[in-house]
């Protein structure tokens, strides 16, 4: 008997009439089990990846990574220890709606240390090729990121509360189609001005405004090329899974994608994992240094700056 899907699933765990629920068979609401191994897999996976971040930030001192890379990491245990739950106890609601929400919204802190990352690049390499000062780089697109966070939560809970009481999940899942859209524009935007700057750079072309800051480093260092390389693939993963969910939600609760085990473990969870490691390997405290020399490079941009401008005045 093929597996029903997720709404209609939904409909008959919440039933209450006896008589529907020994007429019909109990599904999962996922409209498939979850396979145990695989759930043990990306549990492994995902609390490996969140120890070894936690245990680079210490090293480190870059303490920002805690709430975006191990909290990221963090969410996805969490969901996928309920995706665990649920390969055992297939017909339980609870798990289904933890994994909803938590899923939806784990890869968002992840996005933003991308953003942080970018503008200490942008503040090294030459702050006047670049459309926005470093600075608003992690003003701008962090509020992004927070809002897509919290729309994406509300959404979540709205859909998940609607499970549970047997009604539609429909509008709470609009929601959360809402953020991951807004923050897949916030990633378009984000990856759009980033490749402007290195073409600027690259060509020479800074914008024409009196900044006081250095122009051109003399020479980019190859542990930075290698940050943008490790942005740039991270950024291709945290695109793939974006779009994923863009169409999972926007099929709805009853389509082919959300109701397909391999979709989610493929494009989901898979290009989190990756994403992480990526962020892993590429790491800002290798390459970019221990947070002393992030305040190093900041203290020496600053004095550059004051110098610069204390120089133009005497000479007006």
């Amino acid at each position: 008997m093929p597996i029903p899907n997720a709404g209609t699933a939904v409909a008959l765990l919440t039933t209450p009439s006896p008589a529907v629920d020994s007429a019909l068979p109990r599904h999962s609401p996922y409209g498939y089990d979850p396979t145990k191994w695989i759930c043990i897999l990306y549990v492994t996976l995902f609390a490996l990846a969140t120890v070894i971040h936690a245990g680079q930030a210490l090293r480190s001192r870059l303490w920002w990574l805690f709430v975006t890379a191990c909290f990221a990491g963090v969410g996805e245990v969490i969901g996928w220890v309920a995706r665990l739950e649920s390969s055992d106890s297939p017909y339980s609601l609870n798990p289904f709606i933890i994994q909803i929400t938590t899923t939806i919204i784990a890869p968002t802190p992840l996005i933003a240390a991308s953003f942080i990352i970018l503008g200490e690049i942008i503040q090294r390499m030459g702050p006047d090729y670049s459309r926005l000062n470093s600075k608003w780089y992690t003003i701008i697109f962090l509020s992004c990121d927070l809002i897509a966070l919290i729309v994406q939560a509300v959404g979540g809970a709205k859909a998940s509360i609607a499970v549970k009481q047997g009604n539609d999940p429909g509008p709470g899942g609009h929601i959360m189609l809402a953020g991951v859209v807004f923050q897949l524009a916030a990633l378009v935007v984000y990856v759009a001005l980033a490749s402007e700057f290195l073409l600027r750079f690259a060509y020479d072309h800074p914008f024409n405004r009196a900044t006081g800051a250095p122009a051109r480093a003399e020479h980019v260092e190859k542990k930075i090329k290698f940050m943008i390389a490790g942005l740039a693939l991270e950024a291709v993963f945290l695109f793939i899974r974006s779009i994923y969910r863009t169409a999972e939600l926007t099929e709805g609760w009853r389509g082919k994608i959300i109701t397909t085990e391999t979709y989610f473990n493929v494009f989901d969870a898979a290009m989190i994992v990756l994403a992480m490691v990526t962020l892993s390997l590429f790491h800002p405290g290798y390459l970019l240094g221990h947070a002393s020399a992030w305040k190093a490079h900041r203290s020496l941009s600053q004095e550059d700056q004051e110098s610069d401008l204390g120089l133009k005045s005497i000479s007006q």
